[in-house]
């Protein structure tokens, strides 16, 4: 795997040139639509693929592996007929294996809301380990709002990607309400009805595990929570189902907050059997303009995480969207959200340059638009390859996109150099 960064002048017809590949792979790869015209600063991803070469008179392996960027060793285990690696001859037709060598097998979660397209879902599929389907709605009486999941269940079984039932806090119609899960979590005998509403819900739709996102509960409520969580477990690894949490992005124990304090790390890594981190939001629809998942701040989350919970349990926080913002930031105004693709795309006709921030690891550009300068950060193959590396550094279990409604191609090209997927059905 290659990623390229456009510069002045080029087109794909010249990059395919300067890697030895077709341009159709290019274009079908990344899946443009435009493939004539490209952005200055925008990635492409080139699979080399394996490739056959022959041996000219002078060649080594050492030579032949630097001429195509790969390692000695690379060669070497991509051809066991080589008995002695000094004595390679002219004629003789070696197996040049891709740049890019797998670091393993991690498991990889997407968020879906039932209204995916559907040929999007199945596009994603064979990537995933396990589909979240958000969301099911608490309600205060334990019971749950209904959620049209079955098509997407069925697919997803279809390709051996488990479905993980989603439970929230959020009110119909609203957003996370405190009040609504201290109601759930103050009272022993609704938490009993919701458990048993979810048990029903999972037996019947053909769930193969829970995730439970509660956000912004009462810090009062932290070990309600707890508790809550011990009798969910108990209750579910008995019938065979996983339980999987939520999870704010902390950097401390003691972090303050509404959104962090009840998240109990330590507990939550020792009952479920794994947590998503939610790592992004830094930049968000209110707030001032920055990139979404900011490397630097991940990795702070990342240092306190792996000090709390088993690392294999940790799933990290991928957004998989980016935001617009209008210039100056004035507090109280919203950021329109867009696409990663969407962004590559505006970019193109706004005729901006795209940048790219070190510190974030995130791509960046500004535009004007009926007098108003804009700003947009999103994400391209350089800040998921950057996100993804995390994974193999930190040892973790894997990762968990928000959401996958919108198919990004250079994110799955990017993943299957890097990773095996693992399945569990």
């Amino acid at each position: 795997m290659i990623i390229h960064v456009v510069k002045p002048g080029e087109s794909v017809y010249t990059i395919a040139r300067l890697y030895g590949v077709p341009y159709t792979k290019i274009i079908q790869d990344n899946e443009l639509e435009n493939p004539s015209r490209l952005v200055v600063g925008q990635t492409l991803v080139v699979l080399e693929g394996t490739r056959q070469h022959q041996v000219v008179a002078g060649q080594s392996l050492y030579t032949i592996a630097r001429d195509y960027g790969v390692t000695v060793d690379a060669i070497l285990e991509a051809n066991p007929q080589i008995s002695n690696p000094a004595r390679i001859y002219p004629g003789q037709i070696i197996t040049i294996p891709p740049r890019t060598r797998k670091l393993g097998t991690i498991e990889v979660n997407g968020y879906a809301f039932p209204n995916i397209n559907m040929g999007v879902l199945r596009k994603t599929l064979p990537f995933l380990t396990y589909l979240s389907i958000f969301s099911y709605e608490v309600r205060p009486d334990g019971s749950l709002s209904t959620v049209n999941d079955t098509p997407l269940i069925q697919a997803a079984r279809q390709e051996r990607v488990a479905p993980l039932m989603v439970i929230t806090n959020i009110e119909e119609g609203g957003s996370f309400s405190s009040d609504l899960a201290a109601t759930i979590l103050r009272n022993e005998q609704l938490q009993d009805t919701l458990l048993n509403n979810v048990i029903e819900t999972m037996r019947s739709k053909n769930y193969y595990g829970l995730d439970i996102d509660f956000e912004y509960i009462y810090p009062e409520d932290r070990e309600n929570y707890n508790n809550f969580l011990r009798k969910v477990v108990s209750r579910l690894h008995e019938l065979g189902y996983t339980v999987t949490t939520a999870l704010a992005p902390k950097i401390a124990a003691d972090q303050q907050g509404l959104l962090y304090e009840a998240h109990d790390y330590p507990v939550h890594g020792a009952l479920v059997d794994h947590v998503i981190l939610m790592t992004y939001e830094w930049g968000y629809t209110y707030g001032p303009p920055m990139a979404v998942a900011p490397i630097n701040e991940v990795r702070k989350v990342l240092n306190y995480a792996v000090s709390a919970i088993p690392r294999q349990k940790i799933l990290m926080g991928i957004p998989n969207y980016g935001y617009d913002w209008t210039l100056p930031f004035v507090q109280g105004t919203a950021a329109r959200t867009i696409s990663n693709v969407g962004a590559v795309e505006q970019a193109l006709r706004v005729r901006a340059a795209i940048q790219f921030d070190t510190t974030a690891q995130a791509p960046f550009y500004h535009y004007y638009a009926n007098g108003r300068q804009h700003v947009v950060w999103f994400g391209d193959a350089r800040s998921i390859n950057a996100k993804l590396r995390l994974v193999n550094e930190y040892n973790l279990g894997g990762v968990s996109y928000w959401t996958i409604n919108t198919f990004f191609p250079q994110n799955w090209l990017v993943l299957q150099s890097l990773y095996n997927v693992k399945k569990v059905i």
